[in-house]
């Protein structure tokens, strides 16, 4: 069932549109662009722990640094475990950034024809059509373990929380 709750960009409401999802709940499929033609989706991750790292933009400061940490921390995580960066950028800007930035230990997906995947995991943003700065732990069963979603865009989710909930998993 479809809910929305308030949340904010620089102190301005903006509304989230999808459930709450918290730790205990099956992780929604997805279907992603890798790029134009290619889609992923949850089942090709199946059996690992996943990272999901959910980012506005992947062309802000924000998530620029949000982006760039988890793909440092990826390399001590070992092979059961995935990071997936998801934002609505579509994928030409993905893997421009990835290339200039270095990026190359997380999976970025992009959310940017339906944007399926924030309506559900509830981190859509009604007003401008962007995901919602979260981070979500799915164990390789597929349920979720570490849920945030946060509430004011522009700040940095608790990167340690959530690579203390993955170590925990593996």
């Amino acid at each position: 069932m479809s809910q929305e709750r308030s949340a904010a960009l620089k102190g301005n409401p903006i509304t989230l549109v999808g459930p709450v999802l918290k730790a205990g709940d099956s992780a929604p499929d997805f279907t992603l662009n890798k790029n134009l033609l290619e889609t992923s989706s949850l089942q090709d991750f199946a059996g690992k722990v996943k990272l999901i790292s959910v980012v506005p933009s992947i062309d802000t400061g924000v998530c620029d640094a949000q982006t760039r940490r988890l793909n440092e921390e990826a390399s001590k995580l070992g092979d059961n475990v995935v990071i997936i960066t998801v934002s609505a950028d579509l994928p030409f800007a993905q893997a421009r950034w990835c290339g200039a930035a270095g990026v190359d230990r997380v999976v970025l997906l992009s959310d940017y024809k339906d944007n399926s995947f924030g309506k559900a995991y509830g981190v859509f943003i009604k007003e401008i059509h962007l995901d919602m700065r979260a981070i979500f732990v799915v164990d390789g069963n597929n349920q979720i373990t570490y849920v945030e979603v946060l509430s004011e865009m522009t700040e940095h989710p608790n990167y340690e929380n959530a690579l203390t909930a993955v170590k925990s998993l593996i």
